[in-house]
């Protein structure tokens, strides 16, 4: 907080999200963990709801160490729900509907026998619908504004999965989808303010809800200094001398984040197949977890040298940033049938100084554009993604460039110190 801002009323704020990881559990923090600690940081009493199992481990969670929760600043409440293996099951809506049981039984208990002060304001992210469903019941019995936070479009997110061609799917969809869309219609309405992660997300979900209420977009972001700056000198061109972080020649890409089907991972094995082929020195780094884990471990071992597929898994913060900072292009490998507009791993790949390969228009195409952070792909296309990937490694003045706009990029768009206090000063401003 600057020294000419003044200070907030202290206020009593709940975060209800099950899914972002929490502190404790080694990664770098995520919306929620952010947003947590800068209203806690501005003196907020904050209590952030979440489940006692994790989405993307798919394992049961431990409550963080009291000195975990003293040092952030906030408390954590783990509600009890039961596990889930796929991200698209009917296991996962019914741990869904856990929490959102188990939150408002709890919450509602705390407040009662004065465990827990009563809360101005509560913030609940969708997805998922039972939770934020359960938040705006307890805001109103309790008097505390209620603030929707748009993580995804949840239901739309599932018309891709539905069986048959595009036509079917439009008769279909209404009808197994139609539900969850008039329910989170009637919950913004309900809303004193809406939140959302892209303005992508607030666009759809908004509009067919009457009236109007305030609106703030902040995008997941990410921490600026957790990297170091691209290289400021310009490379001097050489002939078939790559662009590399490394100074060995080597092209180092990465691809981070969650290993499911809604991730364009066979266009990515796929070029690295024909890099290889083409006798390319080229590192695609993947790092992350999913379903898809063993199946891509497998195809890394069939990769043709000179070009290198790894497979990290998992990391913790620190091996994850130093990882980004040693290559040189991020891949942002999602189908635009996902409905994704600007994921995590596009704020870290600028936020490293990582030239963004990507294969979605929308939002994150804009962005890119106007920095001049990166370039493009057809999704779905290994041959497509491949030939990106070429161009850089032969063009280090270009590859220089990018590098420096994703870094403008992040630092005028995603630098988390700079959106998140703004978020939270908006919030402030709700309860006021």
């Amino acid at each position: 907080m600057s020294r000419s801002e003044p200070t907030p009323q202290p206020l009593s704020v709940w975060v209800v999200n099950p899914f972002d990881d929490i502190p404790g559990e080694g990664l770098p923090p995520l919306r929620f963990w952010t947003l947590c600690r800068i209203l806690a940081g501005r003196g907020h009493d904050v209590t952030w709801w979440s489940a006692d199992y994790s989405h993307r481990r798919k394992t049961r969670r431990s409550p963080p160490p009291p000195a975990v929760e003293e040092e952030e600043g906030f408390g954590i409440t783990l509600l009890p729900v039961r596990p889930y293996a796929r991200n698209v099951s009917l296991a996962r809506l019914r741990s869904h509907r856990d929490f959102g049981q188990a939150l408002e039984r709890t919450a509602q208990g705390a407040v009662a026998r004065g465990a827990l002060e009563r809360p101005d304001v509560i913030l609940a992210s969708v997805p998922p619908l039972e939770g934020a469903e359960a938040a705006a019941r307890l805001a109103r019995r309790l008097d505390a504004v209620l603030v929707v936070d748009l993580m995804d479009l949840w239901p739309e997110t599932f018309r891709r999965l539905l069986p048959g061609p595009e036509w079917l799917r439009g008769l279909v969809a209404p009808l197994l989808l139609g539900g969850m869309e008039r329910r989170r219609r009637a919950l913004l309405e309900t809303a004193d303010g809406v939140s959302s992660a892209t303005r992508t997300y607030a666009d759809v979900a908004l509009r067919d809800v009457p009236g109007t209420r305030p609106l703030h977009v902040c995008h997941l972001g990410a921490y600026l200094q957790d990297y170091p700056e691209p290289p400021r000198a310009r490379p001097i061109d050489e002939p078939g001398v790559a662009a590399a972080a490394g100074g060995d020649g080597v092209l180092r890409c990465i691809y981070s984040g969650t290993l499911e089907a809604g991730q364009d991972l066979d266009a990515l094995v796929a070029a690295a197949r024909a890099l290889g082929a083409a006798g390319r020195a080229v590192e695609i780094h993947v790092a992350g977890t999913g379903s898809l884990e063993a199946r891509l471990r497998a195809d890394a071992a069939g990769i043709p040298a000179p070009c290198r597929f790894v497979v990290h898994g998992l990391l913790p913060r620190g091996a994850y940033t130093a990882l980004l900072a040693r290559c040189d292009v991020g891949i942002v490998a999602v189908k635009p049938e996902s409905l994704v507009a600007l994921p995590y791993k596009a704020c870290d790949y600028a936020a490293a100084g990582l030239a963004i390969l990507h294969g979605l228009g929308g939002e994150l195409a804009d962005l890119v554009d106007e920095f001049r952070a990166g370039g493009t792909y057809t999704a779905g296309d290994g041959a497509s993604l491949a030939r990106a990937i070429e161009g850089l490694a032969d063009d280090r003045g270009r590859l220089f460039l990018l590098r420096q706009g994703a870094r403008r990029l992040a630092e005028g768009r995603f630098d988390r110190e700079l959106t998140y206090a703004r978020f939270a000063r908006w919030i402030e401003s709700l309860a006021d």
